[in-house]
């Protein structure tokens, strides 16, 4: 492998974030640089099942050298501080239901010391304050609808960590422009052949009119069909659905009572009997979805819990079903293929975390290439599916985190609450955070998608049993973490005071040229 010639098959988000960003980096535009190109069959949509990002979104749209308005308005995109959890620790009764959140701000760490400890003490006490309103200012401003920036600050730069809610459709429109901007060639055609050469590699793929088109590295991104990485290659996708139990989705747009309504600055998740809701406000609607298990419900039934959940506000709206398998493939990288985005596995939307591994992805290519022999690249290759695989692992046990705790009684949730059904690594976490807090130690960094503090969110925020009593000697220090929460509290009351409303700063940033 000596070129530089990348061919990426399959648009939408994956195909063209992964194109822009490679021609950015790779210097597409340049004569030297990559030459990137990207073929799609004219008659396949953006599957968009969440329509939700991750904080690192930021750095990648930076990366790509575009405004933060032009991406906000081409995308009709709006602001996401984190996820609000509702009724996932136990059903609502007599009006009164169970929440939490799970803010992108990292808790508040005076002179390094982790104050989980003491707000665990506390809550052993009898307090009651939600441990994301003891360490951090954001769920304060999410209940008031507050956006986590002012018009003022820098481009992907605010006083609260933040990532994005868009239309998925829209959002593939405004990439294609940019990678296209930047130097990608656009094909459109199916791809109906793949030719490989002596050494198993893809020579090339053959796209109809289009003819015969070769590259030197193929990157798949053709969706759940796997086009490349798996009919062709035959890499084996790994279940995973006996742990995470979703396969099913019912989506709806849902337009607003008035043009004014506020938007919700975070991703409210809902559960239910046999799965959760997804709302997300965007600038003109909302989007939802019911996420259900077809084990634990039909389809017919999971509609009617959607149109329960939406109101009055969908009839005569059409819901569109997604079927889905969950799970990756233990090889992502083979020969010189790589998959990207749906192609190498895919998990529910829950915690956003579709767009983040294609944005890892995007990157990992772009560290290593070119590759100029064929050890480089299979050594690459063998670093890139360890890498890609570990993250996948991890993000399973933290998304099992979410539904292991429920107190809920119906089947779907006891069998979520089954040890039987929880991967090895989580279920010794959890044996020994009954007795200590959360530690970094707990954690391999470079494979992980989330921080400790999001893992102390969720086990705190569904209120896991902890007992300190064998170590509560060791936290002599109750009076300055009390000072700290304090500073919290007094923080959160001054932001509110600077920072706008969600729906007045994503209209400001919209009117801007």
């Amino acid at each position: 492998m000596t070129g530089n010639r990348i061919v990426i098959v399959g648009g939408g988000t994956a195909g063209w974030l992964t194109a822009a960003y490679l021609a950015k980096r790779l210097g597409a535009d340049r004569p030297d640089g990559a030459k990137i190109t990207l073929i799609e069959a004219p008659d396949i949509a953006t599957i968009g099942v969440g329509e939700g990002t991750f904080p690192t979104i930021r750095s990648t749209l930076a990366e790509l050298g575009v405004s933060e308005a032009r991406f906000l308005r081409e995308s009709s995109a709006t602001f996401k501080q984190g996820v609000r959890f509702v009724d996932w620790e136990r059903r609502s009764e007599r009006g009164k239901s169970s929440e939490y959140f799970h803010p992108f701000n990292l808790p508040l760490r005076p002179n390094g010391r982790d104050l989980s400890p003491y707000w665990l003490l506390d809550h052993q006490a009898g307090g009651s304050l939600p441990f994301a309103d003891a360490v951090t200012t954001q769920g304060t401003l999410i209940a008031e609808g507050r956006a986590p920036k002012r018009l003022e600050d820098p481009d992907f730069q605010g006083p609260m960590n933040y990532a994005y809610h868009f239309d998925a459709a829209r959002f593939a429109d405004f990439l294609r422009g940019v990678a296209v901007e930047a130097g990608v060639a656009h094909l459109k055609g199916k791809v109906d052949g793949v030719t490989r050469d002596m050494t198993g590699d893809i020579a090339s793929i053959q796209a109809g009119e289009l003819g015969t088109i070769e590259g030197d590295l193929f990157v798949d991104c053709s969706g759940f069909r796997a086009l490349l990485i798996g009919e062709a290659l035959g890499a084996p996708f790994k279940r995973v659905d006996d742990v995470l139990f979703n396969d099913r989705a019912l989506a709806i747009q849902v337009p607003y009572e008035t043009p004014d309504a506020p938007i919700n600055p975070y991703t409210l998740a809902t559960a239910h009997e046999a799965g959760w809701t997804w709302d997300i406000g965007l600038d003109s609607r909302r989007g939802v979805g019911y996420v259900f298990s077809s084990r634990h419900t039909d389809e017919a039934r999971a509609e009617e819990v959607l149109r329960g959940y939406v109101g009055k506000a969908g009839d005569g709206l059409n819901a569109r079903l997604l079927k889905f398998q969950t799970g990756y493939r233990e090889r992502q990288w083979i020969g010189n293929c790589v998959a990207v985005g749906l192609s190498a596995g895919f998990f529910e939307p829950l915690e956003s975390t579709g767009i983040m591994l294609i944005e890892v992805a995007a990157t990992m290519i772009a560290e290593v290439f070119p590759l100029r022999d064929r050890a480089a690249r299979d050594a690459a290759a063998r670093t890139f599916n360890a890498a890609m695989v570990g993250r996948f692992e991890r993000i399973v046990s933290f998304l099992k985190l979410h539904y292991c705790l429920t107190r809920r009684g119906e089947p779907y949730w006891r069998d979520n609450a089954d040890p039987a059904t929880w991967p090895e690594a989580l279920r010794d976490l959890l044996a020994q955070w009954k007795h200590r807090p959360v530690s970094r130690f707990d954690f391999l960094v470079d494979l992980e998608t989330f921080l400790p503090s999001s893992y102390q969110y969720i086990l705190y925020g569904m209120n896991a049993a902890t007992d300190f009593a064998p170590v509560e000697g060791r936290y002599d220090e109750g009076a300055v973490a009390r000072q700290s929460f304090a500073k919290v509290a007094e923080a959160s009351r001054e932001a509110l005071k600077h920072l706008p409303p969600h729906r007045q700063l994503v209209e400001a940033y919209y009117a801007r040229p």
